[in-house]
């Protein structure tokens, strides 16, 4: 398929069409033909379809935000299983793109030519197989696939190494890591943007430096761990797994939280999400980030009790 456009267009090759079960269309309908298109008038669908069924979408002109956001997910919300959908086709920019790029992106890679807008999404950049293209991968489909890791080698600074993938090149990420299902490990040398870990079900996300809202999101195994500062709605709608935040963080932690731990200096959660003294689990970990002796004391776990747990499963 070939897109030209005359003006950027944002979410173009969005599989969930701007978050389409929040608006239910009001932002954006899918059937809708995509602006600034001279003489033609391919659809939202069109472009989303015809990468699921393994066609490249070459876009002539520059793009907007969110540029292939969830790309290759299989969409619950559309009858989907949550998972990496196969052959999935690319797109290429021939102009600049917006940012976002490759939110929560899971498969298939996105070609831009001129410039992209951070902060970026779910996304890393690697050698390039198309020749006067920037070439960008999903992070969480580097970790899936190790054995795709020499071919698609990564641009330096970052790195993987003793099999951790190491990002060092000061770009800000948002939705790092969503929805990794292998045991596997990244480490960020800097800060993330928003929903750090978001719908994980394994694996581990370490952040040198600071995350935006919503760090660990939908967290379903796994474990986030925040050496910096956290903004608001830590863990918020966490189901399993471990998020722990050695700096500050700011409001709404828990928030409608079902399961799993936050470890965090003690702070006022979301109830019914309530304070439980450290377990040695948690004191390991805190020792692991130089929290020992009486500093541990300033810390506190975060979870739903098994009361509340009980209430919550006969309301259900």
């Amino acid at each position: 398929m070939e897109l030209k456009l005359s003006s950027p267009q944002d979410c173009i090759g969005d599989f969930t069409y701007n978050f389409f079960w929040q608006h239910r269309g009001a932002k954006l309908n899918p059937t809708d033909a995509i602006p600034s298109q001279p003489g033609a008038s391919y659809s939202y669908e069109d472009v989303v379809e015809a990468l699921k069924n393994g066609e490249d979408v070459h876009i002539r002109g520059d793009v907007g935000k969110r540029l292939g956001s969830s790309l290759g997910v299989d969409l619950v919300f559309f009858g989907g299983n949550g998972k990496e959908l196969p052959g999935v086709g690319s797109i290429i920019v021939d102009g600049n793109a917006g940012s976002h790029l490759g939110l929560s992106m899971l498969s298939s890679a996105i070609y831009v030519k001129g410039a992209v807008k951070e902060p970026l999404g779910n996304a890393v950049q690697v050698k390039s197989d198309l020749e006067g293209y920037n070439k960008f991968v999903s992070i969480t489909w580097l970790l899936h696939h190790p054995e795709e890791r020499e071919m698609e080698s990564i641009l330096e600074p970052n790195e993987f190494k003793e099999g951790v993938l190491i990002l060092t090149d000061g770009i800000l990420r948002n939705t790092l890591a969503a929805r990794c299902m292998k045991e596997a490990k990244v480490h960020v040398k800097g800060d993330v943007g928003i929903s750090v870990g978001i719908l994980m079900r394994n694996g581990c996300v370490l952040v040198e430096g600071n995350a935006g809202m919503n760090a660990g999101a939908l967290l379903n195994g796994g474990k986030v761990v925040i050496l910096g500062d956290a903004a608001e709605f830590l863990g918020v709608e966490l189901i399993k797994g471990v998020v722990f935040v050695k700096g500050k963080c700011k409001g709404y932690v828990g928030a409608k939280m079902t399961g799993g731990r936050i470890i965090c200096r003690r702070t006022k959660p979301i109830p019914p999400v309530k304070e439980t003294k450290l377990e040695k689990d948690d004191l390991a970990l805190l020792a692991e980030c130089g929290i020992s002796g009486m500093l541990t004391l300033n810390y506190g776990g975060y979870e739903i009790t098994a009361k509340c747990k009980l209430k919550n499963a006969k309301a259900l």
